[in-house]
């Protein structure tokens, strides 16, 4: 799960981490009462003004803008707020600013990449630095790795001083800043850990010319799987920033990722699912979604995942690829048929079933009167899938 900045700001505050003061946005009618709060009791007479959007990249986009004073942040403001954003991460689609961040404005010396996420190959907690903040980590990596210091943490123990000592060194600070880096990196550490983070990132750490370390950018992800002992933090949820689709799954416990393809994939397993869309690849198609249906689907399950995969206009043919184990083809069937009558499909449907009652859901299928389009195999599946896209 993903949160806002002013949000990841809100609870690096809790854990004491230096942050910049800020006020969020929401109605336009009250940027200038906010921005006059914010000028007043902090005393900033220069602002910036941040959409607020989960995607990366807002910057290069249009959506962060620096100004000099109260009326130029109340234009930047009026500029964002409602504005249709397009980013790196966002792709060709774009998302609409429904929230902006004002904050003071800070005079920077240096510029700083701090972050703490889960090495899943090593099972450890890794911290990562460098001096190159304010861009991407993924370039700095490919182009100056010696610039990036990482160092990986046991769980059991946390991270050790020589640890620290190795991730501020990069930095070339003095004394007083090291041990305040320090400090820093060890509660955004604490903050990972209590929160169930899947990573904690400021990008940038900034020290100011007046010799202060302050994130003044914050980003945080939560394991969705660790969301039921979180109450607080996923009352931080906002929907409005997620796929209405995958929203829309989540109700019925679908596994569902819009992607940018042409074919519906109806599947159950996540590894099934994954093998699908390769398959769909190698054959020259692109998978419209992601959906596992789980190992217990039942015909309501089926007919909700139909619902779900056609609120894509993009999809021109749908891929139903299921193994009977737990769940029998039978049941499958028998969905498939009752989603085709309710929901007045028109679009090719393409089954394979394999497994637990197989044989009895192909003459389900094959003395319903409804056309759909049976597959003998999985690679036989995919090419007719793809095929009745492409017609």
């Amino acid at each position: 799960m993903k949160i806002h900045e002013y949000q990841a700001i809100d609870l690096f505050r809790k854990y004491h981490v230096p942050v910049t003061q800020g006020v969020v946005v929401e109605k336009l009618q009250d940027g200038e009462n906010a921005v006059n709060e914010l000028a007043d009791k902090y005393d900033v007479s220069s602002f910036v003004v941040k959409a607020q959007v989960h995607a990366g990249g807002r910057g290069k986009a249009g959506g962060v803008k620096l100004a000099r004073d109260r009326q130029t942040a109340l234009q930047h403001l009026s500029n964002i707020l409602g504005m249709e954003l397009s980013t790196k991460q966002t792709g060709s689609a774009s998302v609409t600013v429904r929230k902006v961040l004002v904050t003071e404005a800070v005079d920077i010396a240096r510029e700083f990449y701090v972050a703490i996420t889960l090495d899943r190959s090593a099972a450890k907690n890794v911290i990562i630095t460098s001096t190159e903040g304010g861009t991407e980590i993924e370039e700095i990596a490919k182009n100056q790795p010696e610039k990036i210091i990482k160092e990986w943490i046991d769980p059991l123990i946390g991270p050790r001083d020589y640890q620290l000592r190795r991730l501020c060194g990069i930095f070339g600070l003095d004394k007083s800043l090291t041990y305040q880096l320090k400090d820093i990196l060890r509660k955004i550490y604490q903050l990972y850990l209590d929160t169930d983070a899947s990573i904690v990132e400021i990008n940038p750490l900034v020290l100011t010319k007046d010799d202060r370390l302050i994130a003044i950018d914050a980003k945080i992800n939560f394991d969705d799987n660790a969301l039921y002992r979180q109450k607080d933090i996923a009352r931080l949820r906002d929907i409005g920033e997620e796929n209405p689709a995958e929203v829309e799954a989540g109700k019925y416990n679908l596994n569902y990722i819009k992607l940018d393809g042409t074919i519906g994939c109806m599947v159950n397993g996540a590894g099934l699912a994954m093998a699908t869309m390769d398959i769909i690849k190698i054959k020259g198609g692109n998978p419209a979604n992601f959906l596992d249906v789980g190992g217990g689907a039942t015909p309501e399950t089926v007919k909700n995942g139909f619902k779900i995969i056609l609120s894509d206009k993009n999809v021109k043919s749908v891929l139903v690829n299921i193994f009977g184990g737990i769940v029998r083809c039978d049941r499958i069937a028998n969905g498939i048929l009752d989603a085709v009558k309710e929901l007045s499909l028109d679009i090719p449907i393409v089954i394979r079933l394999e497994g637990t009652n197989a044989d009895v859901a192909a003459e389900i299928i094959k003395n319903s009167g409804i056309s759909v389009i049976a597959a003998s195999s999985f690679a036989d599946a995919a090419e007719k899938a793809v095929a009745a896209a492409n017609n």
